[in-house]
């Protein structure tokens, strides 16, 4: 089974930077495609960014684009979410979610992925 575990969040102010971390284990991390979402309270999760399981394509969310970047390591079974120019509009919970195998084509909705962690909380401050 796989697991996915988020570090990395907390509060930073209005311009700053942060860099999301998501370790996978249970499975082998190359085959799997993989996927940043983020969620406020009283609203739906939103795809914020993904990269695919093989040449590593990556494809953003208008919101973040230029802003976010995601990477992946494989030696390491991690993927990363890296942000700059952060607003308080990022303040959000954000998970880290898998897909056996996905491409950037199938992996833009929430029910695309298959496992998904159990979110960390970030907080822009103006």
């Amino acid at each position: 089974q796989v697991q996915l575990v988020e570090s990395g969040g907390g509060l930073v102010q209005a311009g700053g930077s942060l860099r999301l971390s998501c370790a996978l284990s249970g499975r082998t991390f190359a085959h799997y495609g993989m996927g940043w979402f983020r969620q406020t309270p009283g609203k739906e999760r939103e795809f914020v960014a993904a990269i695919s399981w093989s040449v590593g394509t990556t494809y953003y969310a208008d919101s973040v684009k230029d802003r976010f970047t995601i990477s992946r390591d494989n030696a390491k079974n991690m993927v990363y979410l890296q942000m700059h120019s952060l607003i308080p509009e990022d303040t959000a919970v954000y998970y880290c979610a898998a897909r056996r195998f996905g491409t950037i084509a199938i992996m833009t909705r929430s029910p695309d992925f298959d496992f998904w962690g159990q979110g960390i909380q970030v907080t822009v401050s103006s």
